[in-house]
């Protein structure tokens, strides 16, 4: 079982094609979810609709929307609607079977509500904000996924999830592609990006231990940090390795899994 992660702009960008054939490359042997991003495309069309977007740090650097009631329906509407669905059409065009879902049909991500951040402000100076309608993944139902990839299907999963009280809850895409491979004890979770890996003091690293991606942690940029959290994350679940690596070449599956290309987190 893989789980594979795509960013919005790997889509943008038009790398479908050789994206494509490594998937069906791949699934005559083995099976694939595909989660996706796609929060660009979610700002960009908020601030068309007159909703500007507020980003805020926490005090680990880590970035992130700040959610509140509207903003959270503009997320569900692009990423359970235009994103998925430009995404099962592609897939179907290359005769891959996808079925589009985002984590709230069937449950299949179920979240607690954030009812506090704790935040930095311009000044680097800690606060606490309301929650908003961000949420911490706690349950994936798994037996829905298994149920489509062992029909042949690919689920395709936009990150909106389930709150407790049924609320609609913006998670972390790179998350939940971890949660879903560590609840599904994939053998690996593959993060495909516009970068060819981690980069420390100006260099690509091919490895990095669980223990080592703990501690640099704090020196890894903006963007790629999440992509490493999550790894660490999903390693920690079960998960045997997960790979970073660019979606903007050719065969970018086949080689990851390879490691030909990305960088690779696992236990030592």
């Amino acid at each position: 079982m893989i789980i594979l992660k795509i960013g919005g702009d790997i889509f943008e960008k038009g790398m479908t094609k050789i994206l494509s054939e490594d998937i069906r490359k791949i699934l005559q042997k083995d099976k694939v979810v595909l989660v996706h991003g796609g929060g660009d495309q979610v700002t960009r069309i908020a601030e068309r609709l007159g909703k500007s977007q507020v980003f805020v740090t926490s005090p680990s650097g880590i970035r992130s929307r700040y959610t509140d009631e509207e903003t959270v329906q503009i997320y569900t509407m692009v990423m359970a609607g235009k994103m998925n669905k430009a995404i099962v059409r592609w897939l179907l065009s290359e005769g891959i079977p996808a079925v589009g879902l985002s984590g709230l049909d069937g449950g299949i991500l179920t979240a607690e509500r954030k009812k506090q951040l704790l935040i930095v402000d311009e000044r680097n100076r800690k606060k606490i904000v309301e929650g908003g309608y961000t949420g911490k993944i706690r349950q994936v139902n798994r037996e829905l996924l298994e149920l489509l990839v062992g029909n042949g299907y690919v689920p395709v999963i936009a990150p909106a999830a389930l709150g407790r009280d049924y609320e609609l809850l913006n998670v972390d895409s790179d998350r939940a592609a971890a949660n879903i491979a560590g609840s599904m004890k994939a053998e690996r979770v593959i993060f495909l990006t516009d970068v060819e890996g981690v980069v420390l003091e100006g260099k690509y690293v091919k490895r990095l231990s669980v223990q080592e991606a703990e501690r640099l942690l704090s020196k890894i940029g903006a963007g790629m940090d999440k992509k490493v959290l999550a790894s660490i994350e999903a390693v920690k679940a079960g998960v045997r390795e997960a790979i970073i690596s660019s979606g903007l070449i050719e065969g970018p599956v086949i080689k990851a899994m390879n490691h030909e290309v990305g960088t690779v987190i696992a236990f030592e």
